[in-house]
């Protein structure tokens, strides 16, 4: 697989994490593969074979372009064939001000472009399919959200308070949030379902789900114990409960082909 990373325009990297590309040939044997939920949506555009998302058991095939937005549990796919992906990452509540319907109507769901954005969004993902290089893919899709930006629609005690949780590796009780963000509780959880589409609870258990993996994946801890402990849960019985809950897996059983992505996605450099 070749994964690659790159950096967007200044004036939108508040919103958007980074751009990421993703080629690799067809697989004799299609292995499906684990996404973890990591509290970003995603849009994609697939100008290889499509890939196949598993709900519920049933297998469908995922659009050529669109915006997958929050995961609340792992998602298992499984490539057709060639795979050539460009995908743009936004922050935790970057996509709202793009966003034509409710952010939290989105939650596990890959919307079409043209669901999302009319014949502009079919008219993007046609050209993006049409580029030659990144750099061409980058440009367009920069291009077509500036056009769409809506800055009214940022809330800045949102953004605040993620950046808090993020600042605690999700350490933190919700009670706690409140208290910094100067915001009750209830107000701010429908602040977060309305923007980013999880609750606080949720974005907090991600955010400490995303930091424990990364340590796994760099093999920077000897002993599950240890990271449970630095990871501030409560025993190791609700360290294994969070983390099979988000990854479908034991601590055990994480390792393995079905996360060559996870892998990818989630290494020291990316």
């Amino acid at each position: 697989m070749d994964y690659q990373t790159f950096q967007p325009h200044p004036d939108l990297e508040s919103l958007i994490k980074c751009y990421w590309t993703l080629n690799s040939p067809r697989e004799d044997v299609p292995q499906s593969q684990t996404i973890v939920p990591d509290g970003c949506m995603e849009m994609i555009f697939h100008h290889g074979d499509l890939y196949k998302q598993y709900i519920d058991g049933e297998a469908i095939v995922q659009p050529r372009n669109c915006v997958f937005g929050q995961l609340t549990q792992p998602l298992q796919i499984e490539p057709t064939g060639v795979t050539g992906i460009f995908s743009v990452r936004f922050h935790h509540n970057g996509f709202i001000p793009f966003a034509t319907i409710p952010i939290n109507n989105m939650d596990d769901k890959a919307i079409p472009l043209e669901e999302l954005f009319g014949t502009a969004g079919t008219e993007l993902g046609q050209k993006v399919f049409l580029s030659k290089t990144t750099i061409e893919k980058i440009e367009l899709v920069e291009n077509f959200l500036r056009e769409r930006l809506n800055p009214e629609t940022i809330d800045r005690i949102v953004q605040s308070t993620v950046d808090i949780l993020l600042h605690y590796n999700g350490q933190i009780s919700v009670n706690e949030l409140s208290k910094q963000s100067n915001i009750n509780r209830r107000q701010l959880e429908r602040r977060f379902s309305s923007t980013i589409g999880l609750s606080p609870k949720q974005l907090s258990k991600t955010i400490r789900l995303q930091s424990v993996l990364k340590h796994l994946l760099n093999n920077e801890y000897t002993s599950l114990t240890a990271l449970a402990y630095d990871a501030e849960y409560y025993d190791q019985a609700h360290f294994i409960k969070d983390f099979k809950e988000f990854t479908g897996l034991t601590p055990k059983e994480f390792y393995g082909d079905n996360l060559q992505i996870s892998y990818l996605l989630y290494r020291k450099n990316s």
